[in-house]
């Protein structure tokens, strides 16, 4: 465990889904390592490559030398280009390769989080494009989201669905939830006054409501509103591609049930995606 009991609940999450991933992959076709993900451009072997990348980057290993092809379509920026370095580099690695590095890392991060003693406030590096800092705390809870968000990504290539209600599943939710006042308020320009709802059913329910004030401040809550301006009704896996900007809402639109304003709630939907 680590020193601080409050980092724990995370820890346990990456090591819920991580361990999720390894007995995914491990007798996989190698056909199925090319499976096509909803992550532009990548393929299971692509997100488990950027899994591995950034995990390595944790644990104070350099980041791989080396020159990105230049027909790379979904490397748009120097965001993007940060993100594929780790990707490109194992795009031809065997399975048995991937598998291998995969199973060495999570005992070595493993043991690094068993030896932590630094305090959830402590400042570390981010290892998003640009750097920056973060706390431990944050940075623990953002493995646990990416690597579970990862999973799924790698789940729904290979028709293999689990997990939706693991503990890390509900660290996703309190994530994606968080970046819902300024996805209503700010990007889909939500009059004042006024209230919208989300109503999520599946293997993990919820309901949030986010109410915009007088002065267009956005928050969100889990009290009900009697007469909001726009209901969502939907599953949590849909819910989930659209926050992560997996799916376009009109793919989707058959699983989004909307009651109220037409017009605004296609204008959240436009902007629901809340992950870089």
């Amino acid at each position: 465990m680590t020193e601080h009991p409050s980092l724990q609940p995370y820890v346990d999450a990456w090591t819920h889904s991580i361990d999720a991933i390894a007995e995914l992959v491990q007798p996989l076709a190698h056909s199925e390592w090319n499976r096509r993900t909803e992550c532009p451009g990548w393929s299971v072997r692509d997100v488990l490559s950027h899994i591995i990348g950034v995990e390595t980057e944790l644990l104070g290993d350099p980041r791989p030398i080396h020159t990105l092809p230049r027909d790379i379509y979904h490397v748009t920026d120097e965001s993007t280009r940060h993100m594929e370095v780790q990707v490109d580099v194992r795009r031809h690695h065997t399975a048995a390769e991937m598998t291998s590095e995969l199973e060495y890392t999570v005992i070595r991060r493993n043991r690094q989080l068993r030896n932590e003693k630094r305090t959830p406030d402590a400042k570390v590096r981010s290892v998003l494009p640009g750097g920056g800092e973060i706390t431990l705390e944050t940075l623990l809870r953002l493995r646990a989201f990416d690597v579970w968000v990862h999973e799924q990504d790698m789940r729904r290539a290979l028709r293999n669905p689990g997990n939706m209600d693991s503990a890390a599943a509900y660290i996703a939710r309190d994530i994606l939830v968080h970046g819902l006042p300024k996805v209503v308020a700010k990007r889909a320009g939500a009059p004042n006054n006024c209230a919208v709802v989300f109503d999520v059913h599946g293997p993990l329910e919820f309901m949030r409501t986010v109410r915009v004030d007088a002065e267009g401040n956005a928050s969100v809550n889990s009290s009900p509103s009697l007469g909001p301006a726009v209901t969502f009704t939907l599953d949590w896996e849909t819910y989930l591609r659209l926050a992560c900007g997996r799916v376009k809402p009109e793919a989707v639109r058959d699983r989004v049930k909307i009651e109220g304003d037409e017009e605004l709630a296609r204008a959240i939907l436009a902007n629901f995606a809340v992950t870089p």
